[in-house]
This record gives structure tokens, sequence and C-alpha cells, in this order.
């Protein structure tokens, strides 16, 4: 396959999904579409990223707008995981006392979440985002190409690989327990999934499954560190005074997530697997397209 038609059907699936995605974001009250649609946003601005060298793209249309939209629809989810957990994982274990001193901070996340949609919408329907959409469906109906485009797909891979992991296991994250550090590691692992997920080939579907798994945990520890933020901010009572069985809650989800991290970062961090990792890549693009 030439990498023009790759890009080209690649492409024309995520502004699909965006688009039919886009009225049940708006309408705010289930959090799942706006979550897929951030997925489908981090997907976009990765595809516009790593196949620059393959497309000429209209103005306006670069891998930093479709990130500025996802950023500003992050709020928003990040509210969605909070109260989720606090509603659904930590409430139902506490004992009346504290859900009573947890009103105020339930009420807040509330108004918080108010404020966040109202971000959400201005970002859906801002001039900037509908007008990167209209762009790129009019290159989808004229499409613009380099000399690239006319290569095949396979020849090529290793090279749309190799910005996505050149420094990854270099990272401090995966010796440190430091809160910043994780995050930055799942950011890149993030990164890293969703970019090798734009890559056909079966032989790269366990790798993905390994690095979903990995950005889940560190997902899990980096959700119960802002929750920790969420309740100390601000607040009119001290968490492990007011609400001991709740701090003993997120401490005991931590410490479990922290060790299964530990895990997994050990198995990484050995010189076979990450050897088996890189071979993978290097292995001959076979199927069709794999999805994020």
């Amino acid at each position: 396959m030439e990498l023009s038609v790759y890009l080209q059907d690649l492409l024309q699936a995520t502004v699909k999904q965006l688009i039919a995605l886009q009225a049940s974001a708006l309408a705010g009250s289930d959090p799942e579409p706006l979550h897929q649609l951030r997925i489908q946003l981090r997907r976009l601005a990765l595809l516009l990223e790593l196949f620059e060298p393959v497309a000429r793209w209209p103005e306006g249309v670069s891998s930093s707008r479709a990130e500025k939209v996802c950023r500003r629809l992050g709020m928003a989810r990040d509210l969605d995981v909070l109260r989720d957990r606090l509603e659904h994982v930590f409430l139902p274990q506490l004992p009346e006392d504290e859900i009573n001193a947890l009103k105020g901070v339930r009420k807040q996340l509330k108004r918080e979440r108010r404020l966040a949609i109202a971000e959400v919408e201005d970002a859906l329907r801002g001039r900037r985002y509908l007008k990167l959409l209209a762009r790129l469906q009019a290159w989808l109906k004229e499409p613009r190409f380099t000399s690239l485009g006319s290569e095949p797909l396979d020849a090529w891979m290793l090279e749309f690989h190799a910005p996505l992991i050149s420094d990854l296991f270099l990272l401090p994250g995966w010796r440190s327990e430091s809160a910043s550090d994780l995050h930055q590691l799942r950011q890149r692992l993030k990164r890293c999934r969703y970019g090798l997920a734009l890559s056909p080939g079966p032989h790269l579907l366990p790798w993905l499954a390994q690095l979903k798994r990995s950005q889940q945990l560190l997902g899990e520890l980096n959700d119960l560190h802002v929750f920790e933020l969420a309740l100390d901010a601000g607040r009119s009572f001290q968490p492990d005074v007011t609400c001991p069985v709740l701090t003993s809650l997120v401490a005991s989800q931590r410490q479990v997530a922290l060790l299964q991290w530990r895990d997994l970062a050990a198995q990484w961090s050995t010189s076979s697997t990450r050897l088996s990792f890189h071979q993978a890549l290097l292995a001959p693009v076979v199927g069709g397209l794999t999805r994020p």
C-alpha cells in the first residue's frame, strides 16, 4: 500500500469519528463521548505530526491546533474521572459522617464541571476548531502529497516509529516515583501507544496491549494524586483528620497500583524486553488498519 493511500484512509476515519462524536460530547450528560473525542483528537494530532513529510497540509491545519482543542477538553474529562471515583468507588465504602463531611466537596466538583462543560462547548463550537474540520474535509476531497506519498508504507514505517520511542526508556519515570516523573512517562507512553496504533500489523498488538496496561497503571496513580490534591485544595477540613477511612482507601489503592507498576516497569526495563520490542517495530507491516 502506498503511503498516500494509507494516510488518506486513516485521516478519513479519524475525521468521521470526530464529527460523529461532536453532538454527544456537547450534550454533556454522558462522559464517554467526550473521552472518545479526546482520543480521536490525540490521534489526529499525532497523525498530522508524524505524516507531515507525506502530506501537504493546508494553512491552519497542524498538530498543535488539534492538541490545543484537546487540552481545552481536558478539565471536563479530569473532573468526570474524579467524580466517578468519588461517587462510585469511595462513597459506598464510607461511614455516614464522612459522606456528610464530603457534601461541600461534591457540590464544588459539580460547579467546576459546569464551568468545564462551558469550556468544552466553546472549544467545539469555536471558529478555529470548526475551520480545522472544514479544511481537513476539503483536503480529503482534493488531497495533496509530497513525493514520499508514492512510496510503499512498509518501507518507511521505521522512520515513523522512531520519533515515538527515541528516548522513551531513558525517562526518569521508569526509576522514579515522583508524581511529575510518572506523569511525564504516562504522557510519553500514551503518545507511543497512539502513534504505534496508527500502524497496521498484528505483530504490534501484544505490545500495544502492554503499553495500554502501563498507561492505565500510571493513569491510576495520577488520578489518585489529583484526587488527593482536589480534597486538599481550598477545603475547610483536613482529609486525614475528617475523613480517615477515605484517606486510608486512597492510600491503599495507590499502594496496590504502585506495586503493580513497579513489577511492570521492571519487565520493560530488562534488555530482553526492550530488544523484543524494538525487533517488533522492525517487523514487516502486514494487514489492515489497527485502531487505537
